[in-house]
């Protein structure tokens, strides 16, 4: 796998966390930029939100040193209202490459017309990328989907659209919208982006191990790959990786001490930037991911559903793994 190049960034090991509201926020992202993750995105950012300069979008936009490079990324349904909010994210200064998102498939924002909404409206997708490449000399990507569904798989008209109008990098995740996340990433629809276009491809959907890196990368020939649910609970993914793509040898998995003591520091570091109450309320979802799949998992899972100080998980802890 050789060097990526983005702008100004060149990055050696370009394997890359995957925006994911709900998970990829500051406490994560300098997790795993911790780990060896080289460039992490965002969760999505809503245009309007910064329009209208919303407390918790504004939020939303912090970032700090321990995290840097970091890519935002931002959706909209309108090309005024993209513009304005990549020209904000710019002047801000707290971002370093501005993504745009192409590819949710919710219901609740494919309803407003943003999203993977937009692979069914090219026109319109044309517009709001060229707006935003106007509006911004940050390096800039753009998330897509192969389509909105079987029967109007676009992905290769819209990385073309995509390059032709200034966009540096395309992400596209191997199924469409109407999938959501059923079935498996079709890597052979990836590669022919790949073959269309000559900005950086990076390849999205079902990398879990370096096997699945080995078939990803084989298939596709993509410049970059994105690690989406499989960095939920796992931000070992990224040395592992690494690892394997430097070595061909496969890293030991983390032992129950290392685990106790990042599922701790990500606690930490969430009520450090949102407060006891919220950071105790969001870490039980991920305490259950760091532990999925382990002895007892349902058991644990079940207690930090009921936790709510710190003190309560790391007995948890205890008293499961004598951590």
């Amino acid at each position: 796998m050789n060097p990526m190049k983005l702008g100004a960034f060149a990055f050696d090991d370009p394997i890359f966390l995957a925006p994911m509201a709900g998970v990829t926020d500051t406490s994560y992202r300098v997790i795993a930029h911790g780990m060896g993750c080289p460039l992490a995105f965002a969760e999505m950012v809503s245009s309007q939100g910064i329009h209208y300069r919303n407390e918790h979008t504004m939020n939303m936009l912090r970032t700090e040193p321990d995290e840097r490079p970091i890519a935002m990324q931002i959706f909209a349904k309108s090309a005024r209202m993209a513009a304005e909010a990549a020209a904000y994210i710019e002047e801000l200064g707290t971002a370093d490459i501005l993504d745009f998102n192409m590819g949710c498939p919710a219901p609740k924002v494919v309803r407003n017309g943003e999203g993977s909404a937009l692979m069914r409206d090219p026109k319109r997708a044309e517009e709001i990328l060229t707006a935003i490449r106007r509006a911004t000399r940050l390096p800039f990507t753009v998330k897509i989907r192969l389509g909105w569904d079987d029967a109007s798989r676009n992905a290769v008209e819209i990385a073309r659209m995509a390059e032709a109008v200034g966009v540096d990098a395309v992400a596209v995740h191997g199924r469409t919208r109407e999938q959501f996340y059923s079935g498996s990433a079709d890597y052979a629809a990836i590669a022919a982006v790949k073959r269309a276009v000559g900005i950086p491809v990076i390849v999205s959907g079902d990398v879990r191990r370096p096997a699945d890196l080995k078939r990803a990368l084989e298939i596709t020939g993509a410049d970059a790959v994105m690690i989406g649910r499989g960095a939920q609970g796992n931000p070992w993914i990224f040395p592992q990786l690494i690892h394997w793509l430097h070595t061909g040898e496969e890293m030991p998995p983390p032992t129950l001490a290392e685990r106790a003591a990042v599922i701790l520091r990500h606690l930490d570091l969430l009520v450090g930037y949102k407060g006891e109450y919220i950071g105790i309320r969001e870490m039980r979802k991920h305490a259950a991911w760091y532990t999925r799949g382990l002895k007892g998992s349902a058991e644990l899972r079940e207690r930090f559903n009921r936790a709510a100080s710190r003190t309560e998980f790391a007995e948890i802890l205890h008293g499961a793994w004598g951590v």
